[in-house]
């Protein structure tokens, strides 16, 4: 066992973080799923090693938490036992359906491997970040918009061939635009960017890149004209953000249907995950896969078997729709489980989800952090609540590390945000969004609406 990898690097199964709640473990399986036993097998080990906890991240990896310098040392070896082989290096993502979606433009496996296999034999692994990483995106019925990389390769259909559009840090949405290349292009130029990362150091990512690197890369083999080019005006395929939910029944080959349940802020109790892992291999359930947006997927389900797997979990307080107001909180462990946190987020949560639902609508990101970390949402979001010594802080539309623009006690908070929601209630305009509501309020009104009595 290495040492423990310091925060903000990934907590692999052989160089797992120090947290607040014990040594934490993120696990990315090398076949892309678990076969049902295996994740049962996985549970049992956190019940055994950890603190009895399963997690699914944003990204979509599994993490056990809890865990101490011996437990973690077995838990590696019982992981081997189980035959699970996990990704090491630089990752290389591609979407939760890939390979079995048939509505997927190009099944992006192929070139994932070869970009991996690039990587190793480049030797940038060791050269690179820990949080540098590679999006290799088929599309289909769940793409990997939302997911932010170094390197994005998304599949496009022009006329009778595919074609992969090359961008650089960010998401779909806000990555930068280098081009459109055949399959061998788009790896190489992948290569070419990520050496050019390395050569500025292991906190460099491909934001850092200048201008001059950009155009370069965007020279190599490009099938774009000029226009779509760094400093071009246009884009030859405009983009429209995808909103669809890992949560739901998706149509698979061959009449085979797959379900994506979600764990409410991206956390189970390992024994509740083993009750619906058992009642989807009764249910003929073949893998399970992880998906982004804290969701499991069930494959290999014929038509019948879905709505009781759904009505199990739904028993057991998985998220089933994605309408489930629990998707709009994101939610570190806090207190009593993690040392450093100090108010208890995930009741806070479950009380303010099922007091005002109405507001927590898809414009807006509630987050609920326990310390000024920021670990379950590092990026901004439109309302934080913080644990601090004064209490649960207010942060509006910034990161849990911002100075709050108010305060209440911490057992408080939750009365706190209902007084928030009233405002959107009372001040929101027919068919305007939460967000946008928030906005007019300003940073101002909103502290006054949560430090109200």
């Amino acid at each position: 066992m290495n040492a423990f990898s310091r925060r903000g690097a990934c907590p692999a199964l052989s160089k797992p973080m120090q947290t607040g709640d014990g040594l934490l473990v993120r696990l990315n399986p090398v076949a892309g799923g678990l076969s049902p036993k295996s994740l049962i097998g996985l549970c049992e080990s956190a019940l055994h090693h950890g603190n009895g906890i399963m997690e699914v991240t944003a990204r979509g990896s599994l993490q056990i938490r809890g865990l101490t310098a011996e437990s973690a040392r077995r838990l590696a070896g019982e992981v081997d036992a189980l035959g699970i082989a996990v990704r090491t290096g630089v990752p290389v993502e591609t979407g939760p359906l890939a390979g079995i979606d048939p509505q997927e433009v190009a099944d992006p496996r192929s070139l994932a491997e070869h970009i991996r296999a690039a990587l190793d034999e480049a030797g940038l692994a060791q050269r690179l970040g820990p949080k540098v990483s590679v999006v290799v995106d088929g599309g289909g019925q769940l793409d990997l918009d939302s997911v932010t990389a170094d390197v994005r390769l998304a599949a496009m259909r022009t006329d009778a061939e595919i074609q992969w559009r090359v961008s650089v840090a960010g998401d779909a949405m806000g990555a930068r635009l280098l081009g459109f290349v055949d399959q061998d292009a788009a790896r190489d130029i992948a290569i070419a960017c990520l050496r050019m990362v390395a050569e500025r150091g292991r906190e460099a990512h491909a934001r850092d890149l200048s201008e001059r690197q950009l155009v370069s890369l965007a020279s190599w083999h490009s099938f774009a004209p000029p226009s779509v080019l760094p400093g071009g005006a246009k884009e030859r395929f405009p983009l429209t953000p995808s909103a669809r939910s890992p949560i739901g029944i998706f149509d698979l080959a061959a009449a085979s249907h797959s379900i994506g349940i979600g764990l409410p802020y991206g956390s189970m109790p390992a024994q509740k995950l083993i009750d619906l892992t058992q009642q989807a291999l009764t249910l003929g359930a073949t893998e399970i896969r992880l998906a982004p947006g804290r969701a499991l997927l069930f494959l290999g389900l014929a038509p019948a078997a879905c709505p009781p797997l759904q009505e199990a979990a739904t028993t057991l307080s998985f998220v089933t729709t994605p309408a489930d107001p629990r998707t709009r909180i994101a939610a570190c462990p806090g207190t009593p489980a993690c040392a450093s946190g100090q108010i208890a987020t995930r009741d806070i949560a479950e009380t303010i989800a099922a007091e005002n639902a109405d507001i927590l609508d898809a414009s807006l990101t509630l987050h609920i952090s326990g310390c000024a970390k920021g670990c379950a949402h590092p990026g901004k979001a439109a309302l934080t609540l913080v644990g601090g010594e004064n209490g649960a802080g207010l942060v509006v539309d910034a990161t849990a590390k911002a100075l709050p623009a108010g305060y209440r006690p911490g057992y408080d908070a939750a009365r706190g945000i209902g007084g928030v929601a009233a405002a959107i209630r009372k001040e929101r305009l027919r068919g305007e969004t939460a967000a946008a509501c928030l906005a007019r309020l300003g940073a101002a009104g909103i502290a006054e609406a949560y430090r109200q009595e």
